[in-house]
Parts: C-alpha cells; sequence; structure tokens
C-alpha cells in the first residue's frame, strides 16, 4: 500500500524530462555495424588501444543521445579510457544540484557495486549505464548484478513488454597483454564466466581482435538489444593492420560473431579457430609468414561473439562455419580451453588446441610479448603447435 501511495504522489508531479535530456532511443539509430561513422575511422597503421577505440565509440553514442550513457571505473577512468565515453560533458562526477551535466559517475575500487549502480541506471529506461575495470575483477565481481538485471529485465516483459534495457560491463586489460601485474591481473579466465552463461538473447560478449572491429561489434550488440553486453579489450596499442594487403577479411564481417579471417588458396591443409586479440596479432603478424615459409596453408577462423553467431540462422551459421569444420579443426586462444569447446568438437582437435593454461601453470608477470611467449602463443609457438596438429592425422 505504501508503495502504491508512493507512486500516486509522484503521478500526481506529473514530472517531465528537463529540456535537453537525453533520449537513448536516439541510440539505436543508425547502427549499422557496416558504416563506421564519421570520427571513428582508422587507417591502416594507425596506433589505438582496443580499450581507446571501445571509449571512442561510446563517446559517439553519448554525443547522438545527448547523455544517454552513463559511465563508473573503478580507481581507472582514464585507465580502461571508458572517459572517453563523456569527453564532451561538464568533467568531473555527476552531482545532481552542482553538476547535473556530467556522465560520470563517482565510484571508488568496488566493482560490485559499481555494476550494481550501472544496472540500476539501464533498469530506469533513460540512460544506459556503463562500468569497467580489469575483466578479471569487474566480469566475476559484477556477474551477480548484470545476472539479476537479466532477470528482471525478463521480467519487465510481462508487465512492459518492448526491447531490453542493456547495460554495460566493460571487461578492460583483458588477456595476457595485461602487463607487469601478473597472473592476478592478466586474466585469461573472465570470458568463460559470461560466455554462454545467460539465457538466450540475454547478453552477448565481445572479442574483437583489432580496433577496427570495436564499432561493428558493439553496433550488433546494441541494435540486438540484449540485457547485458560484455566487451573484452585489450590494454596496449596496437598496428591497425591492413587488411586487404594480408588477404584478409574485412572488418566488418566481425558482425557475424564468427567468420573466415582467411581462405587456402587452394586445398586447405587443415582448419584454425582464432579468438583473442593477443593470439590473432601474433598469428597474423608472426605465425603466417613461417607457415608461409613452410608451404602450409590453412582456412582460419576468427570468433568474435558466440552469442551474436547464434542470432544467425542455421543456414548462415552452416555456411559460414559447418560442422563438418568442427569436427576437423584446432583452435588458439587467449582465453581458456572450455571457450573453445563450442568450435573444437573432436578430442585431437582439443588435444592440440593452444590457450595460456595449457603448460599447467599460471603465467608470470611481464611485457604483454614476455608473457605471450611464455605461454607459447607466440609466432614460433603457434606455428610448432600446428605442425604437430597436422603431423598427428
Amino acid at each position: 500500500a505504501a508503495v502504491a501511495a508512493a507512486g500516486q504522489r509522484l503521478d500526481r508531479r506529473a514530472r517531465r524530462p528537463r529540456s535537453g535530456a537525453p533520449d537513448i532511443e536516439k541510440i539505436y539509430l543508425g547502427l549499422d555495424p557496416a558504416t563506421v561513422p564519421s570520427g571513428l575511422e582508422l587507417a591502416p597503421g594507425d596506433s589505438i588501444a582496443l580499450r581507446q577505440q571501445l571509449g571512442k565509440v561510446m563517446g559517439h553514442l553519448n554525443r547522438v543521445s545527448a547523455g544517454g550513457v552513463l559511465i563508473a571505473a573503478a580507481d581507472l577512468l582514464g585507465s580502461t579510457a571508458i572517459d572517453s565515453a563523456a569527453a564532451d560533458f561538464p568533467k568531473g562526477f555527476y552531482q545532481r544540484t552542482d553538476n547535473p551535466g556530467s556522465r560520470t559517475m563517482p565510484f571508488g575500487i568496488c566493482e560490485d557495486g559499481l555494476m550494481a549502480v550501472m544496472t540500476g541506471v539501464s533498469g530506469f529506461c533513460h540512460h544506459v549505464g556503463a562500468g569497467a575495470s580489469y575483466g578479471a575483477f569487474i566480469v566475476p565481481l559484477g556477474h551477480i548484478a548484470v545476472r539479476v538485471h537479466a532477470i528482471s529485465d525478463e521480467m519487465r516483459q510481462h508487465t512492459d513488454p518492448g526491447p531490453r534495457h542493456p547495460v554495460i560491463l566493460v571487461g578492460g586489460h583483458a588477456g595476457m597483454k595485461t602487463g607487469e601485474d601478473g597472473p592476478t591481473h592478466a586474466d585469461p579466465q573472465s570470458l568463460q564466466l559470461m560466455q554462454e552463461n545467460f539465457v538466450s538473447g540475454a547478453a552477448i560478449t565481445l572479442t574483437p581482435w583489432e580496433p577496427t572491429e570495436v564499432w561493428p561489434l558493439l553496433a550488433a550488440a546494441l541494435r540486438a538489444r540484449p540485457s547485458v553486453i560484455v566487451p573484452y579489450v585489450t590494454r596496449p596499442n596496437e598496428k591497425v593492420p591492413d587488411r586487404v594487403a594480408l588477404g584478409l577479411a574485412p572488418a566488418t564481417t566481425a558482425a557475424r560473431g564468427l567468420y573466415r579471417l582467411r581462405s587456402a588458396a587452394g586445398k586447405a591443409d587443415g582448419a584454425l579457430v582464432l579468438q583473442g586479440s593477443e593470439v590473432t596479432y601474433a598469428f597474423v603478424l608472426e605465425t603466417m609468414p613461417l607457415l608461409a615459409e613452410a608451404g602450409i596453408d590453412l582456412d582460419v577462423f576468427l570468433v568474435t561473439s558466440v552469442e551474436l553467431f547464434d542470432a544467425l540462422t542455421l543456414e548462415e551459421r552452416n555456411a559460414v562455419f559447418p560442422e563438418a569444420t568442427a569436427q576437423t579443426a584446432m583452435g588458439i586462444t587467449g582465453f581458456t580451453l572450455p571457450t573453445m569447446y563450442r568450435w573444437i568438437r573432436s578430442d585431437r582437435g582439443r588435444a592440440h588446441t593452444l590457450y595460456p593454461f595449457r603448460q599447467g601453470h599460471y603465467l608470470g608477470s611481464g611485457t604483454g610479448a614476455m608473457v605471450v611467449h611464455e605461454a607459447g602463443l607466440d609466432g614460433e609457438g603457434q606455428l610448432a603447435g600446428i605442425k604437430a596438429f597436422l603431423g598427428s592425422k
């Protein structure tokens, strides 16, 4: 009775949005994964971190919606680059009376509370909440909040049918290239906690390998209107590859969730599935030339989002990645082995799949290249693993 009375009092106030208030529906207009908005274009040879490009993409969405994205981070606003999402709005933290135009919520190192607030922001339907931290921490600590948000968003359909209300959980500094913080921070496990771990359609994970894939992936995810979006972005600056010169598929195909990165020139010697920025960069820049020298030619597939791939029709999925390929492929991932089970169906393929914990221990601290080498996932390590797989037939 008290809640009903409170609702009646609010109704009597007849509140209306202020002049110039955010309009989050404008976020969803023009979400074409194949068309990069002005200001977000990148050219081969440009250097930018995945986290920085994600911040720029969210900044674009904030501008077109007049501030529809509210952001927060642990103590890492600049480090995760999510502060770029609020760059065109008043500086400092949001305060209703003194700084209402700010799009940045105040938070300390409290990822569980942070995501609880961000899901509340999204749940009120007037903003998209976006929280960022190390993937090692915000993914497990924010999991309960975003899961409950997904549940409540589904229940809302019974009383207020309509599209879901996404919250964005940014798994920043993801994977082996995190740096000197070592095994506690450079976490390959966080994807396994989210990928395929929700009711179908409720959550979408994103694993771009290079910066030009960020826009098509986030655009496709937002267009699908899930309750939860979890992009995994790495820490260091990366060079934008010249896909045409390298014979790689265009970045826009990332929106399919899985695509053929390159095709063998003739009959393929085997099939390879990649997922993760660091291992894909190593493959493209280091392993591909070594394979060419060795006379090995592969069909190579890249996973950018299991859930976006699942949204394709059965015919589309089979055309891109038929079950026969899954039965004969091996994988290389910057995440954990179980995240490859969907794509690698044979015992032989799984036994030869390369992943950070393959050697049976947590990786040490060091620069990204050193840690990737320790895992055996640099060019030489990948070549050895591919040769062993092909020789095991």
